[in-house]
């Protein structure tokens, strides 16, 4: 068991996602940074569905009830147990009464604790992961409890090392969208060959960008969208949906951003500059 002193500034229990419901409007949700969460459940050898904390800009206090093994990873928010400084990306033994607690965020924005055999919350519609709309209990807050299994034997010490490289990276690689062959010159030129700022218009919803590029007059049809849909709007504006985005939109889909440059684009906040690469 899983005591929560302190939230963080908004903590939620994430797995892989919802799927097969997007025909009835339900978004796929699950964990921003998937590159980061499966790291880190390799390292534990959980399952990868293995549920985790997903923790946002500022971190809980948390108390551990059970012996148990944890692993971090994503964002590096100074974490430490019982004051000792913990790394990402390495298995650390837990005792019972330990106490963990995040610090200032030094890298990233969004930061994962995984647990030896994943964290026990109700499936709703065949996942843990939060989402306002339709789930009441994956939301971290103050002196709830969050069940997992006891482990008393495995090996402390694993890691990974250098998997924390991609928190600093800037290029998000993407595939041509479906509206793509509808880009100009002009619109190319601006859309590869220049930097974009992350817009203060930033969530687990969508990444909205600073810059524009030459707008656009074309009128479709609503279509389908997908977690990484780069939608053009005819203001020249771009944004960027993410895992708890709508599963439909009229604006022209003109890129698609791979899983990994997902989970990069996950780790940038305000201020922040990227740019594309395309495939």
């Amino acid at each position: 068991m899983l005591r929560i002193i302190k939230t963080g500034f908004f903590t939620t229990v994430q797995d892989l996602g919802r799927f097969g419901y997007r025909d009835k409007g339900v978004p796929v949700s699950g964990v921003m940074d998937s590159y980061a969460v499966t790291t880190i459940n390799n390292l534990l050898e959980n399952n990868r569905e293995a549920a985790v904390l997903e923790i946002t800009m500022t971190g809980p206090v948390l108390e551990f009830k059970e012996e148990t093994y944890i692993c971090l990873g994503g964002a590096q928010m100074s974490a430490t147990v019982n004051e000792e400084q913990l790394l990402n990306n390495k298995v650390y033994h837990i005792k019972a009464g330990d106490k963990l607690s995040y610090g200032k965020l030094q890298r990233g924005l969004r930061a994962y604790l995984a647990i030896k055999g994943g964290f026990k919350s109700s499936k709703v519609l065949g996942s843990v992961s939060y989402y306002k709309s339709i789930t009441t209990n994956s939301l971290v807050e103050k002196e709830t409890v969050i069940l997992y299994d006891k482990c008393s034997f495995f090996d402390a010490g694993k890691e990974v090392k250098e998997s924390h490289l991609y928190l600093d990276e800037k290029v998000l690689k993407v595939y041509k969208g479906p509206e793509f062959n509808q880009l100009d010159d002009k619109q190319l030129e601006m859309l590869f060959f220049k930097s974009f700022t992350i817009a203060k218009e930033n969530n687990r919803m969508a990444y909205q960008l600073n810059e524009k590029i030459k707008g656009h007059n074309v009128s479709m049809l609503t279509s389908a969208t997908l977690p990484g849909t780069v939608q053009f709007t005819p203001s020249g504006k771009l944004i960027i949906l993410m895992k708890d985005a709508q599963t439909t939109g009229g604006y022209p889909r003109i890129l698609q951003l791979t899983e990994k440059a997902i989970s990069i684009l996950s780790q940038k906040k305000y201020g922040d500059k990227i740019s594309f690469k395309l495939l």
